[in-house]
């Protein structure tokens, strides 16, 4: 059986790069010192990580670059000359989030690959083909997808995917948590995350406890293991085994990419009828980490208990030191030579000659040769050159990357040749051969290209737009989750639009309580779900009349697949673009309104991340701002209740208790079966009129999840007393103003 497949290895540092390829990864990818969503680890400096490009390529191996946070207004003019010397040295491809990033590469490094990174959120086909509609050229989609959800997108896109198959598991979707953002400033987003999930928690409900005290780490995942099924991942149209661990020691890297590579070979030469997995192998990985456990992950189940840890980690493990001594021994601290054939003729009176041969692993095996030519070879007067004393000087190769696999050489007639001829014969040649093989994958100079002209000027939003209505009139958007307190959102005068929660509203409600906004003189729009994958596809399919029917005047969209969806089905209505679809930089926002969904009222809503001076750099003009409400901290594929107590088919709010007494709310939306956990205090802006005033929305959105009809009247009362009628209103309770100040790193 023969298949294309890729083990892609972590790459934290210089050295875990060159583990890597030494245990038999055929990429790596490594963060630069900026744009990385791994901040904290060892990443290389420019120098390094042009070396690590080389040494990849030398060895048969491609090189990733991790350009995958979410970038400010300010950061992205910086981006093109960051990028140029890698892309010179021919950086395989980069990973990307950012559509403002997407955007920006495309432009400048037409030719350079871009990967949709996981945190992008692609959760189905419609995300996979709109990425790669957009230019990206591979897909690495969410974590939480099943091999059914997998194997669909690859079928309807042929997308080329990068699947992880090993390593930590996020509790929360990539890309949709702001647990570590909200509550210490170190934003995920930024590659800046705290790790809060893999803190102890209580799971509260009505004030009782519902998790046992030993069972206290119930976000907190086990790490992901798929030897086992992986001929099920292949076989699901997976390119790219992608093993997580830029925060890991090249030991920990050595050791999982060479059980892999095993593994993987064992598959293409046998097949699926040959597979089987050692116990040894197994024990061997959770010798090289173990938080708590392995688990498939979601690859064959939705979500589960026993995917997560709950107990503490035991204070004390017994080292596997001679599982260690050999991956140092064999990896780690080997030094990966490409052999060289190679052939030196000398002849008395003739120049001398060093050809060498090398096979270029990248290219399929392509042999690449160079010949180099010293001074003439001199008539000997007392001791001729032989072939031995000739070898004994060529077959040193140092320093260099090569070590010769054969080295032949002609010697003809009573010839003598100083030692320092043939050194520099040796130097001149390896330099040689290694330029010939690193050549192919050299791009033209960016300066020469008119590429790095970006680094010297702003990104076009780079300022800002300015605000067309500096100070109002504001319209007052309300999101509401249930329909309990939407009399109470009728009633009141002031609302102009309102969003219902589709995972809380249900289809055949759509059309009735769409008549009684419009009764109530107030626009409605459709909330599709955070997450959009089959459960969501399936239920908007067969409720599609009824979606065009209801009298919606828009929706609001909060994935890619969303997009893509309502561009196919041909949506001819306004639409927002909630939050998570992120647009830090106004780039981003010119890209995604490029996506297909055209409507004048098309508006976007503004990060969650930004604090008002980058708000103002970014420019606010005809967007939407959170004023009000408990901002979602993470969206997840796992079920709170379903950990502490089976699943009960049917939402309800619990509540998580951190260590500082803080309690978080949490909501099981079963309809599209994602949990939602909010940000223990709500939002609220009503105290920064003034700067909001100079930043000039268009909108104020006021979100209410938990709130009953008493206090959803008191913030509707409070908010349009003060951004409608000018009054100096006040709201009592805890509240929390975000990022509107702080920002994140």
């Amino acid at each position: 059986m023969k298949k294309k497949v890729e083990i892609l290895a972590p790459a934290g540092s210089y050295e875990s790069m060159k583990a890597a390829v030494a245990a038999g990864a055929d990429a790596v990818y490594i963060g630069g010192s900026r744009f990385g969503a791994r901040a904290y680890a060892d990443n290389p400096g420019e120098d390094a990580l042009l070396e690590a490009i080389d040494y990849a390529h030398l060895h048969g191996c491609r090189l990733y670059l991790t350009v995958n946070t979410l970038v400010k207004d300010r950061e992205l003019s910086e981006l093109p000359s960051y990028l140029a010397p890698y892309y010179e040295r021919g950086l395989d491809a980069a990973i990307v989030q950012d559509m403002g990033v997407f955007s920006l590469i495309r432009a400048y490094f037409p030719d350079l690959p871009i990967h949709a990174s996981t945190q992008m959120t692609v959760t189905g086909a419609f995300g996979a083909a709109l990425t790669e509609r957009m230019g990206a050229s591979r897909i690495v989609p969410a974590r939480e997808l099943s091999l059914e959800e997998i194997r669909r997108m690859y079928e309807e896109t042929g997308a080329e995917l990068e699947c992880f198959v090993h390593g930590a598991l996020c509790y929360s979707y990539s890309g949709q948590c702001l647990f570590s953002s909200l509550i210490g400033g170190r934003s995920g987003n930024r590659g800046r995350c705290a790790q809060t999930c893999r803190l102890p928690f209580e799971v509260k409900r009505a004030g009782n406890t519902l998790n046992k005290r030993d069972e206290r780490y119930v976000l907190s995942l086990k790490d992901l293991c798929t030897l086992d099924i992986l001929p099920d991942i292949l076989e699901a149209g997976v390119y790219s085994l992608k093993i997580e661990g830029r925060m890991k020691s090249p030991r920990y890297t050595a050791g999982v990419v060479s059980i892999y590579r095993k593994y993987v070979d064992q598959y293409l030469a046998l097949g699926r009828a040959g597979y089987r997995v050692e116990e040894t192998d197994r024990r061997a990985l959770l010798d090289l980490f173990d938080r708590g456990g392995q688990t498939e992950g979601y690859y064959r189940r939705h979500n589960g208990r026993d995917m997560a840890v709950l107990k503490e980690k035991p204070a004390f493990r017994e080292e596997n030191r001679a599982l260690y001594a050999w991956l140092d021994e064999t990896f780690v601290e080997k030094e990966v030579k490409a052999p060289v054939f190679g052939a030196c003729a000398v002849r008395a009176g003739s120049p001398i000659s060093l050809t060498l041969s090398c096979r270029d692993r990248l290219s399929g095996g392509q042999e690449r040769a160079v010949t180099v030519y010293g001074g003439a070879a001199q008539e000997a007067k007392s001791q001729p050159a032989t072939k031995e004393s000739i070898l004994r000087s060529l077959q040193k190769t140092g320093n260099t990357p090569f070590e010769f696999a054969d080295l032949k050489v002609e010697l003809e007639g009573n010839a003598f040749v100083p030692v320092k001829e043939l050194n520099e014969l040796r130097r001149a040649a390896f330099e040689a051969l290694l330029q010939e093989l690193l050549s192919p994958y050299r791009r033209e100079d960016a300066q020469a290209a008119g590429i790095a002209e970006a680094g010297g000027k702003k990104s076009e939003a780079a300022g800002g737009r300015k605000a067309s209505d500096a100070g109002g009139p504001y319209r007052l958007n309300v999101l509401l989750e249930q329909a309990d307190i939407l009399g109470t959102v009728l009633d009141h005068p002031d609302v102009d639009t309102v969003y219902l929660d589709s995972a809380g509203f249900d289809a055949s409600d759509w059309a009735d309580t769409a008549k009684r906004c419009h009764s109530a003189g107030k626009a409605c729009f459709l909330a599709l779900p955070f997450i959009f994958r089959d459960r969501a596809r399936e239920y908007f399919e067969e409720n599609r009349a009824r979606f065009f029917a209801s009298g919606f005047d828009g929706a609001l969209i909060r994935s890619w697949e969303e997009i893509e969806l309502l561009r196919i089905w041909g949506w001819r209505l306004p639409v927002v673009f909630d939050y998570p679809l992120y647009t830090m930089n106004r780039r981003a926002e010119d890209f995604i309104r490029g996506m297909g969904l055209k409507h004048p009222e098309n508006r976007f809503t503004l990060p969650a991340e930004l604090n008002k001076r980058e708000l103002s750099e970014r420019g606010c003009a005809g967007a939407e701002l959170l004023a009000y409400g408990a901002l979602p901290v993470m969206v997840t594929a796992q079920c709170m209740k379903k950990t502490v107590e089976g699943c009960g088919g049917k939402p309800e709010l619990l509540r998580l208790r951190d260590r500082m007494g803080k309690e978080f709310p949490v909501k099981n939306h079963c309809r599209f079966c994602y949990n939602v956990i909010y940000n223990s205090s709500p939002l609220s802006l009503l105290q920064e009129k003034e700067a909001i005033d100079r930043l000039g929305p268009r909108s104020l959105r006021l979100m209410f999840t938990t709130e009953g009809r008493k206090e959803a009247a008191a913030v509707l009362r409070a908010f349009a007393g003060r951004f409608l009628q000018g009054e100096k209103t006040v709201l009592s309770g805890d509240y929390t103003r975000g990022h509107f100040k702080r920002g994140v790193e």
